[in-house]
């Protein structure tokens, strides 16, 4: 597929996916595929690997005779990243946005003790090296570049955990801390204790204090849960 094809593929995908899990594509409804081909001017083919996409998200489901249908919402594949991005850029964001902070806030302290028990030192540097660019980032509205330290502090606890079902959670956090920054849900400049607490994480894995390092990871979580108090009530 060319660039361009897979720039259109893209397009379709995204339009379709932010349709269904926005509720303009009711559960049980039809998504009628030569009306998509002729809306977006694409080939049966093009949307035959959208749906395809969508099916493997477990979004819709082909059967003969009735076409490509809406599947229940429970039966989504929630920890897609594409479809967490979706969702966060519905109104059920606010909801989401809660349901997805209260399970990193069930992972990650436990993540982090065990990262405190099992990081290389390697990851060790990453990590003090990223808590750091937080830090350095944290002031004069520096949310991009906040973003992306945030985002790689918390691959590296998730991977230096050792625990191959924590690491392959590092996409969701990352959808998670992408879609706060994306919809405006947390300050101009980061909480001041939030980006102090990320150093001392640092601090206590490289300390091999598991103790410590799970009980301000868990720290981290309360004070997002409490941001979304007061932005996304």
């Amino acid at each position: 597929m060319t660039t361009e094809g897979r720039g259109l593929h893209t397009h379709v995908l995204d339009t379709l996916g932010l349709a269904i899990t926005g509720g303009e594509y009711p559960e049980g409804g039809v998504v009628r595929t030569d009306e998509v081909a002729q809306r977006f001017d694409v080939s049966r083919t093009v949307v035959r690997e959208v749906v395809r996409v969508l099916e493997s998200m477990h979004l819709v489901q082909s059967r003969r005779r009735v076409g490509v249908t809406v599947r229940p919402a429970r039966e989504w594949n929630v920890y897609d990243p594409r479809v967490i991005r979706w969702r966060l850029a519905g109104s059920d964001r606010p909801r989401q946005l809660r349901s997805l902070t209260v399970l990193r806030s069930a992972i990650e302290p436990v993540a982090a003790g065990l990262a405190a028990l099992h990081a290389t030192p390697e990851q060790c540097a990453a990590l003090t090296e990223q808590a750091l660019g937080m830090v350095a980032t944290s002031r004069g509205h520096q949310l991009e570049g906040y973003l992306r330290h945030d985002i790689a502090f918390h691959r590296v606890v998730l991977d230096a955990s050792g625990n191959e079902m924590f690491a392959r959670l590092g996409d969701v956090v990352a959808e998670v801390l992408t879609g706060r920054t994306r919809h405006e849900v947390m300050f101009h400049d980061p909480d001041p204790a939030a980006v102090t607490l990320h150093v001392q994480v640092a601090e206590a894995v490289r300390e091999r204090d598991a103790a410590r390092a799970e009980e301000l990871t868990r720290e981290i979580a309360v004070g997002a849960l409490q941001e979304l108090d007061v932005l996304a009530p």
